[in-house]
């Protein structure tokens, strides 16, 4: 039987059960509206640092972030729309905004729907009339990130984004740890240019931010030694697939992105027409469940 329900303390969260699966989810809207937990039947799919959850100063690292517009870096902070200079930091704004709770469902699963229009400080960075409406859906053990961008401006709206889950990989596991993709070509940004992809690839002992450039499937399988692997499917309009470690913490992240980094810079990110709108959808599950 589906439920949702809320927990009030340190931080307000919103907790989504599956019980025939033994899956449990949970969110927090004020911390940018992102998933911060997520386990099946016990098992941990996600990696959380509790620590910078509860610290409004930090960027939480863990869970799944929402980056909006932007994900990545843009050279400089910075990019040009209609002859003027706005700055934008790394991975955008959303991440870093109270979301507010629309809707709560146990019909079709457990799910709560999140929105984030744009106001004046959104403005400041990106000008443009967007409406955000994400909805949060467990539906057996299954959890589905259901994204809809809409632009309500009368100005196409480049939208750059991207999700950034972070994996559960223990980190004396990682020389074990595997990523399914077919990708040839990546752009490294730790040597900052491109390269071949070198398979499999080397998640120990060192920082790993590939940017995988022609990774064909739409999903992709994280096999993680002495846990269950993890199936990450996504939709048809996400262009990188970026994998992203550091040495010395228990997390891999595998992230769908929209447009590589940049695109807002160079003009090549996916554009919104006005009064239009795009969807996609995450949706983690454990790969060796049935």
């Amino acid at each position: 039987m589906p439920r949702v329900t809320h927990v009030k303390a340190p931080l307000e969260t919103l907790r989504l059960e599956d019980e025939a699966s033994g899956a449990v989810v949970s969110l927090a809207p004020a911390r940018g509206g992102m998933v911060t937990r997520f386990s099946v039947g016990g098992a941990p799919v996600l990696f959380l640092d509790e620590t910078t959850l509860l610290d409004p100063t930090k960027s939480v690292r863990g869970g799944i972030p929402i980056l909006f517009p932007i994900a990545g870096k843009l050279p400089a902070d910075r990019y040009d729309q209609n002859g003027t200079t706005y700055s934008m930091k790394q991975h955008g704004f959303a991440r870093n905004m109270p979301w507010a709770v629309i809707d709560e469902s146990t019909r079709d699963g457990a799910s709560v729907t999140l929105a984030l229009d744009a106001t004046d400080a959104t403005r400041a960075q990106y000008p443009f009339e967007f409406a955000l409406r994400f909805t949060v859906r467990l539906r057996g053990g299954a959890l589905a990130v259901e994204q809809r961008f809409e632009n309500r401006g009368d100005a196409p709206m480049p939208v750059q984004a991207g999700l950034h889950p972070y994996f559960f990989v223990p980190d004396a596991t990682k020389a074990g740890a595997r990523i399914d993709t077919d990708a040839t070509r990546a752009y490294d940004n730790v040597a900052g240019r491109e390269v071949a992809v070198a398979l499999p690839i080397d998640l120990a002992g060192h920082e790993v931010d590939l940017h995988l450039l022609n990774h064909g499937p739409r999903e992709t399988v994280l096999h993680r030694p002495g846990l269950p692997s993890v199936r990450i499917a996504f939709g048809d309009d996400q262009r990188a697939l970026v994998v992203w470690t550091v040495p010395g913490r228990d997390f891999v992240c595998v992230e769908p992105w929209r447009a590589r980094s940049g695109a807002l810079a160079d003009g090549t990110a996916p554009r919104i027409e006005p009064g239009g709108s795009a969807s996609t959808t995450l949706t983690l599950s454990l790969a060796d469940a049935t």
